[in-house]
């Protein structure tokens, strides 16, 4: 359960000029916004164009550089120090996010395939942020 202090974070990782990466993020907003059950969670943007976002997609580790956009979801403590969530289920396929779910940390990056079509669907993000809810 998540304690009064703790709040979850949703990373995204972008660059300027990328118009799925500004999807993700008007999706993402939009939900945060309208969705009652997903007050617990606050957006951190990444530019991974700027030497502190890149280091902060570094250290998310399991990101794919040619698969941006993506969202990592962490678990901020009271003194703002995160950690991301891990994967209940690495192995396990997955109906909603298919290939563009991470393996280690929860989370989804762009699948570019032919299947995923290079979009995180509305679809994918509420999956991920459900599935944070009953594991934080």
């Amino acid at each position: 359960m998540i304690s009064a202090q703790d709040q979850l974070v949703v990373n995204v990782f972008g660059k300027p000029g990328c118009a799925k990466c500004a999807m993700l993020n008007q999706r993402l907003d939009k939900m945060l916004a309208e969705e009652p059950r997903y007050a617990v969670f606050k957006k951190e943007y990444h530019n991974v164009l700027s030497e502190d976002g890149l280091l902060d997609f570094c250290k998310a580790e399991c990101l794919n550089p040619s698969r941006i956009p993506a969202m990592v979801i962490s678990r901020a403590d009271a003194t703002g120090k995160q950690r991301y969530l891990v994967n209940p289920a690495p192995d396990a396929p997955d109906p909603v996010c298919k290939h563009a779910k991470l393996y280690n940390f929860l989370g989804v990056q762009t699948d570019y395939s032919e299947e995923g079509k290079g979009l995180i669907t509305p679809k994918m993000i509420q999956s991920v942020l459900d599935e944070a809810l009953k594991i934080a």
